[in-house]
Formats: structure tokens, sequence, C-alpha cells
């Protein structure tokens, strides 16, 4: 019988199998990277049958973490307008001090797997596909009882998403501080589409 499937085991090799990347250079081969984890090359080959796979299964644990620790931030506030704020501030948290780990897991893969970079994330970006169709219930329910000015509230989420992403890239390229974009977004984007009107940033 094929052995069963071992997920806490493969996330932990996976886990440490991307230091000893990061460390000695995406050219490791299986054999010495099953050396550097103290495991034989046929138990790191059952769980990850190529370097690929580890490196896949790495960012989908990190995007699927992000996911955890943005929306326990989000849910923290009620308003609809503080909750897109308190998400676009958590998701640059949450990477602040993974920017090595992430520029190094999305070229890898790149390197490695070809096409199937934009496949993975946007099958991380699935998991936080239903809180975005969440979001744009709210921001309906916002306006409808007058908490939250008229606008595309579909227009909105995406604005807030390219936004996000992109300052990723600025936080991965420049690795400076982020709250003067954020100030900016909050001060001319966000406080005045939310009633009552509130100049602080939540």
């Amino acid at each position: 019988m094929p052995r069963p499937p071992e997920p806490e085991r493969r996330r932990e090799l996976a886990q440490r199998a991307i230091e000893v990347l990061e460390r000695e250079g995406i050219g490791l081969s299986m054999t010495a990277l099953a050396d550097a984890l103290s495991v034989k090359r046929p138990t790191l080959l059952y769980h990850f049958p190529s370097k690929a796979e580890i490196l896949e299964d790495a960012l989908l644990a990190l995007l699927t973490e992000q996911a955890v620790f943005v929306l326990a931030e989000v849910d923290r506030h009620e308003h609809p307008i503080d909750r897109l704020f308190a998400q676009l501030r958590a998701v640059h948290a949450f990477h602040r001090g993974r920017e090595a780990r992430l520029v190094f897991l999305t070229q890898a893969i790149a390197a490695t797997s070809g096409g199937r970079l934009s496949t993975l994330v946007e099958t991380g970006g699935r998991i936080l596909e239903a809180h975005r169709a969440d979001t744009v219930d709210r921001l309906r329910a916002g306006m409808a009882s007058g908490s939250v000015a008229p606008c595309d509230p579909e227009a909105l989420v995406a604005c807030m998403r390219a936004l996000t992403e992109g300052l990723i890239v600025q936080l991965v390229t420049h690795h400076g501080s982020l709250e003067a974009a954020h100030a900016f977004v909050w001060s001319h984007l966000l406080a005045p589409l939310r009633r009552p009107e509130r100049l602080a940033a939540p």
C-alpha cells in the first residue's frame, strides 16, 4: 500500500528546505538538499519529487499565513472603510521582514516552474476571494445605511488590491516605510468615503 500523506511533515520539510535553498542556492541537488535536511533522499523525494514542488508549497503556505494574519486584523474593525484600510496595512505589516523570502520564492519559482508562477499567485489570491465579495457587500450595505458615501464598491476593492500589491513591490525594492503612502491613501481615497467623515486614520 502507498504511504499515507503526511501534511505536517511535508510543511515542516518545505520550510526547512527553503531555508537551505536560500542559503545554498537553487542549484543545490536534491541529494545535497536531503543531506542538509538530515533525511534520506527517497524520503525527500516522496514528499517533493522536485525542487519546484518545494518552492510552490512554500509560496502557498506563505500566502495562506498572510490571509490568516490579514483577516484577523481586518476583523478588529466594523466600518467597511476602516476594514479596507486595515487590510492594506496588514498585508504590508505581514511582509515587513519577509521581503527576502518573498523575492526568493517568486524568482526561484519563475526559474523552475516557468508559467506556473502566475497560476500559483492566482491560487493564493483565491484564498481571499470570499473576503473580497464580503467587502463589496459590506460597502453596499454601508451605502444603504449612509455610513459609506456613494461609490462603485467593486472598483474601490479592485483599486485597493492594486495599491496593496503595487506597494509590496516598493517594500521589496526600496525597503522603506510605507506610512506616507498609507496616510495618502487614507486621506485622499478612503476618508472621503467614510461617513461620518473621520480625518484621523483608524
